[in-house]
């Protein structure tokens, strides 16, 4: 991209000849310089001067063909290609080494060279957008992505450098996280957000920021359901959740939110109603008290993922979100590629994992599996191979789940399939579901038991009890304004 374009009159493009002279000298004299250099700078566009475009571009070969970098090489480099007249010759060259009296802030000048370029290319881009927003054949919807797509670019040369950690720094930060885990409490501890489940959260720490999470199963199994225990777990404790739903409107959402979070039926929310007057009042109560979650949802159906990339940035720069929900990843599209579905879902499954990256959020993506599984003989427990479409969601993804039903199959849950005993007492007490760890690049692969409700549409722990047991009949607790609206307080059950 040629960033040396016409500025308006009276306006000079943002640019330093002098400190473009300084870095390129002092890459030239001193070898340590490259290095830190280098880091920095990953574009030779980052130079405004032609010249200067050319010398970076030769140093950039020396150093990776790694045969060392001095006022010769970088000549002969040079006259190999042709550029050496251009950029002045060997006089601007030995120039450029008699401007360095220290390479020692040259770092320092590297990141104003990279602020300076970041402000041209906006310059060019917005010009580039106000240009086609006055074409009457504009696409809006193409001019968006290309906007989009020119603006990630950008964030990719401000990210670079930026998330370097030294090993010290990242033994410390480990070390940290280590004494967190072991501190023994009756709670289980959380590195990153809960997954809504003790024993979930026991096996994994919780899914940890920069996470893709991929929880995938055959329609009917309650991906939705079990992500959406997730989602309530965690803006019950104060943090902010986006949902993008592309199959479920946000009342059918916000419906089954309301069933999990407390002890309606899904049947009264949704086809029944409410038979006695009390129902309201507790429907009142708990409205009153959901009202504080921080949960945003977008059930627009913009399925493409540059659309999806724009809200959750918008999410998490005006919301603060700490975690992303995508339902489901089968039904979005990447409008860049055409005619090749997996190649199209292998770029869907990278952009999320950067975008979990950039945001510093887990972000969980629901998948459908292949018909393969209906048509399997003998066990239906799902294989990585099930996963549709591409096996760049299992290379993408750090976790894999895969949630399993037997009694979906009509078979039984049996304690003899299961080695641990602890495994077979859950099963004794009623648990009915597998969640399988097919992938965990954090951690151990395994399987975790959950129970099924089905008329309430949700997943308990086997241990809770409280969770399966009506409660619709019991008077409303007794508690102070106060008490009811604390979104961190344990749910009061329907």
């Amino acid at each position: 991209m040629d960033n040396r374009f016409k500025m308006p009159i009276g306006k000079l493009s943002p640019q330093s000849i002098e400190l473009e002279q300084t870095v390129l000298g002092a890459m030239i004299v001193d070898g340590k310089a490259v290095d830190e250099v280098m880091t920095i700078i990953n574009s030779s566009d980052v130079f405004y001067k032609q010249e200067h475009l050319f010398i970076f571009e030769a140093i950039a070969r020396l150093y990776a063909s790694g045969t060392g970098i001095d006022l010769r090489l970088v000549s002969n480099e040079l006259k190999k290609t042709g550029k050496l007249e251009a950029i002045g010759g060997d006089y601007y060259l030995i120039d450029l080494c008699q401007k360095i009296a220290s390479s020692a802030h040259v770092e320092f000048h590297s990141r104003i060279l990279v602020q300076n370029y970041i402000k041209r290319r906006v310059i060019l881009m917005n010009a580039q957008i106000t240009g086609l927003c006055y074409q009457d054949d504009t696409d809006v919807f193409d001019m968006l992505d290309s906007y989009q797509k020119s603006f990630d670019a950008i964030v990719d040369v401000t990210a670079v450098g930026r998330r370097s950690i030294t090993f010290p720094d990242a033994l410390d930060h480990l070390k940290s996280e280590i004494e967190l885990l072991s501190n023994k409490t009756d709670e289980v501890p959380l590195i990153g957000v809960t997954t809504g489940f003790k024993r979930e959260d026991k096996h994994t720490g919780g899914y940890r920021p920069q996470d893709l999470v991929i929880i995938a199963a055959r329609p009917g199994m309650g991906k939705t359901a079990k992500v959406l225990k997730t989602v309530i777990e965690n803006v019950k404790n104060g943090l902010a959740v986006g949902f993008i739903s592309l199959e479920m409107s946000s009342h059918q959402l916000t419906a089954r939110s309301v069933a999990i979070d407390t002890d309606f039926h899904l049947g009264q929310l949704l086809k029944t109603g409410f038979d006695k007057t009390q129902y309201f009042e507790r429907y009142e109560h708990h409205s009153e008290r959901m009202k504080k979650y921080k949960l945003y949802i977008d059930d627009s159906g913009q399925s493409d993922i540059n659309q999806v990339v724009i809200t959750a940035k918008t999410w998490h720069r005006v919301n603060k979100i700490e975690l992303l929900v995508v339902d489901y990843l089968q039904l979005m599209h990447d409008k860049s590629i055409r005619g090749n579905r997996e190649q199209e879902i292998s770029s869907i499954s990278r952009r999320l994992k950067m975008l979990a990256k950039e945001l510093n959020i887990p972000i969980i993506a629901l998948s459908q599996l292949s018909r393969a599984v209906e048509t399997r003989g003998g066990s239906k427990r799902p294989l990585l191979s099930d996963l549709r479409e591409s096996g760049s969601i299992e290379q993408d993804a750090d976790i894999v789940q895969f949630i399993y039903r037997p009694g979906y199959y009509k078979v039984d849950m049996n304690e003899d399939d299961y080695d641990s005993q602890d495994q077979k007492n859950l099963v004794h007490k009623g648990a009915d579901t597998e969640i399988i760890y097919a992938k965990y690049r954090g951690g151990s692969t395994g399987t975790t038991l959950l129970r099924w409700i089905g008329d309430k549409t949700k997943f308990i722990d086997v241990a809770d009890d409280s969770e399966a047991v009506d409660y619709i009949d019991k008077p409303l607790p007794r508690m102070s304004t106060t008490q009811a609206f604390e979104p961190k307080e344990t749910v009061f059950d329907a």
